[in-house]
């Protein structure tokens, strides 16, 4: 496939930029609808190359498209590029954060947002060049550890026109994904009540601290009452200010996951009667306020087993016996039996383990599975035929949103799997341009999933985006 080679090359060609966008934005991790300076980054570079840019998609601020071509087909692809709290980590093989408790890339989104970015200009330059008819979109998304920033994108209507969405996540292994994940409500409960001094006049004081806590506690007792598969999660963000003064302001933070959107709104019905309940027994009031809710995703067979075969045609991943040294370190910084469990945990074989970075490429692990976690990508595979493929780009079976993870981010091991999945995109979505019989058969496979099932946005009326996610350091 010539496209193969053409893309694969001009991707190679350009890799030492593609490597530095990518290390800048680890070296400057930004949470949650806080990444100015990755979005700023990666939209003057692809302005710069002469894409169309649109701020502010979805009224986030952090948000934006670029978009090169006309007509059809439109195939977009989807980048991220949030850091998590309190995983900062030094470029080493040893753990060292770089500030302690600030936040740090445990997830790869510097790798993923800069490859698929990577991907949506190898393809503006292939189709400029051969004259092939279509447009290309990339989407820079916020804040997906908080399943926010693509929901909110959804609901401006930002992929409605997409015939084919292509993303991809760092993992352990290289492969693509035919699983799906839990669907979720991320929504806080701020309760208020009445001062007073906890010694002197307790009688007279309302506490918001109780509400919080008694909602807890009727959450707890509820988990026995739905789903083997739902998952219901807090923190108390606010839980008062000194033991002295009964506190008139305190804050719980849910999410409440399952493997289908509607049985997630049936025990969030169920949440919000518990805090009304807490009311009751306190004496005091609460508002809730709704972050965002996100779909299970998706997965579409066509696209996977066509982005599998045009992985395979690209080869495996290659690493040194200094990078394979230097994952084998990481390892060694984790409790024994750390991977072990997380593979069987995973329902994946353990032979997989003997070295400590993969490199085949297999077929899907997740496949007819229901993965543990929740993802924004879910929203726009239930408006679009969405694929999402993996490369290796840290140690096989180390935890997710860890340090290791972090320590892998920004030298030789990421940026190998960055590029690799640069290359499986680009490909893929080049299929989709030039062959029009696979992409049909992905939206028709798409089409009779969701015929009965049409998207509507988790978000309630008048719910406006979050503000910023808070490091801790």
């Amino acid at each position: 496939m010539a496209a193969k080679r053409e893309l694969g090359d001009w991707i190679d060609e350009r890799q030492e930029q593609f490597t530095d966008v990518s290390d800048q934005i680890w070296e400057r991790p930004e949470v949650a609808m806080a990444e100015s300076f990755a979005c700023d980054l990666q939209a003057q570079t692809m302005e710069a190359d002469g894409f169309r840019i649109t701020r502010n998609v979805g009224d986030q601020p952090t948000a934006f498209s670029a978009e090169w071509g006309e007509g059809s087909p439109i195939i977009g692809f989807l980048g991220e590029y949030d850091a998590l709290p309190g995983l900062s980590q030094k470029s080493q093989a040893t753990k060292d954060p770089v500030v302690a408790e600030a936040p740090g890339h445990g997830c790869g989104h510097n790798l993923l947002g800069t490859a698929a970015m990577a991907s949506a200009m190898a393809i503006k330059a292939w189709l400029k060049e051969t004259g092939q008819s279509g447009t290309v979109r990339y989407y820079g998304c916020p804040a997906e550890e908080t399943i926010t920033g693509k929901v909110y994108m959804a609901r401006s209507g930002a992929y409605d026109d997409l015939d084919a969405a292509i993303t991809w996540h760092p993992w352990g292994t290289t492969t693509v994904s035919l699983g799906s994940s839990l669907a979720v409500d991320n929504l806080r409960f701020r309760f208020h009540g009445k001062t007073a001094h906890a010694a002197a006049q307790p009688e007279q004081g309302r506490s918001a601290l109780d509400a919080v806590e008694l909602m807890n506690n009727g959450v707890n007792y509820l988990r026995e009452h739905v789903i083997e598969k739902a998952r219901i999660h807090y923190v108390i963000t606010n839980g008062g200010g000194a033991p002295n003064v009964v506190p008139d302001e305190a804050e719980v933070w849910y999410f409440v996951r399952a493997p289908e959107r509607d049985q997630v709104e049936e025990i969030t019905a169920r949440v919000r009667k518990i805090a009304e309940g807490a009311t009751l027994m306190t004496e005091t009031s609460y508002e809730e306020d709704f972050q965002a809710g996100a779909y299970n995703v998706l997965p579409n067979r066509a696209l996977a087993e066509l982005a599998l075969g045009l992985m395979r045609e690209l080869g495996p991943l290659e690493f040194t016996e200094e990078e394979q040294q230097f994952a084998q370190t990481i390892i060694d910084g984790f409790p024994a039996g750390t991977r072990e469990a997380s593979m069987r945990s995973m329902e994946q074989p353990l032979s997989m383990l003997a070295k400590p970075l993969h490199t085949e490429i297999v077929s899907p692990l997740d496949e007819g599975k229901v993965g543990a976690g929740s993802t924004d990508v879910g929203d726009v595979s239930w408006i679009t035929p969405t694929v999402q493929v993996h490369s290796t780009c840290w140690p096989i079976g180390i935890p997710g949103h860890s340090w290791g993870i972090t320590a892998t981010g920004a030298m030789s091991i990421g940026h190998k799997g960055m590029i690799h999945a640069a290359k499986a995109m680009a490909i893929t979505a080049a299929e989709l341009y030039t062959n029009p019989d696979e992409l049909a058969k992905a939206q028709a496979e798409f089409k009779e999933r969701t015929t009965d099932r049409p998207y509507k946005t988790p978000i309630p009326e008048g719910v406006m985006p979050p503000a910023p996610q808070k490091p801790r350091a």
